[in-house]
C-alpha cells in the first residue's frame, strides 16, 4: 500500500525565539504522524537536550526513551529516565547559523487501547569536527488516550529556539 502525506500544520519560530514549539488538536483522521523539525537554542553550549511532550504532560512523565547516538569516532548508548529525549539541539556556541535536524514517526497514534511507539533520528553538527547523529525510540506509556498535542522543546524553562527554528507536522494515511 503506499502512503499519503498530508501536511497538518507547521511553525516557523519567529525573531525573539519561543520556548517550544507545539501542535495541538490534532486530527484522528490518520494512521500516523511525522514531525519534521530544524531546531536550534541560544543556550550557551553546543549541545542542548531536546524532549518530546505529548498530551500536554510535563517532560518528567512523558515516557520512556533509548537511544545510540554516534559522533564518527565513538558511539554510546543510553536510556534518560522518564522522558521523551528525542535528541540534541544545536547550541549558541556552535557555528553560526547551524541548526539540528529531526525526524520523529508516531505510529498508531489515535488508537486509544494501546502505548504509543514512536522512532526518531537527530542530526547535530557545528561545521568542525563535530557532528552528532542520535538514533533511537520511545513509548507514550502514560496512558493509552489518543494523541492530540505534540510540544517540541530543549526541556528547561529560560532557554528558547531561536527564530527560523521550524516544525512540520504530517498526517499519514494507508491508501
Amino acid at each position: 500500500m503506499a502512503n499519503t502525506y498530508t501536511l497538518i500544520s507547521s511553525v516557523t519560530v519567529g525573531s525573539g525565539g519561543a520556548a517550544n514549539i507545539e501542535f495541538t488538536s490534532i486530527p484522528s483522521t490518520y494512521t500516523d504522524l511525522k514531525l519534521v523539525i530544524s531546531h536550534r537554542t541560544n543556550r550557551a553550549v553546543v549541545l542542548d537536550g531536546f524532549y518530546l511532550s505529548i498530551n500536554n504532560q510535563p517532560l518528567t512523565s512523558t515516557g520512556e526513551s533509548r537511544y545510540v547516538l554516534g559522533d564518527g569516532s565513538s558511539a554510546s548508548s543510553g536510556a534518560p529516565a522518564g522522558q521523551l529525549q528525542i535528541g540534541a539541539s544545536t547550541g549558541a556556541n556552535a557555528t553560526a547559523n547551524t541548526f539540528a535536524s529531526s525526524e520523529v514517526y508516531i505510529t498508531n497514534y489515535a488508537n486509544t487501547s494501546t502505548n504509543k511507539s514512536m522512532s526518531f533520528d537527530n542530526v547535530t553538527e557545528d561545521n568542525s569536527s563535530n557532528g552528532w547523529n542520535w538514533l533511537g525510540v520511545g513509548l507514550y506509556n502514560i496512558n493509552t488516550n489518543a494523541i492530540t498535542s505534540l510540544k517540541v522543546s530543549s526541556g528547561t524553562g529560560s532557554v528558547n529556539l531561536v527564530q527560523y527554528s521550524t516544525a512540520y507536522l504530517y498526517g499519514i494515511s494507508n491508501a
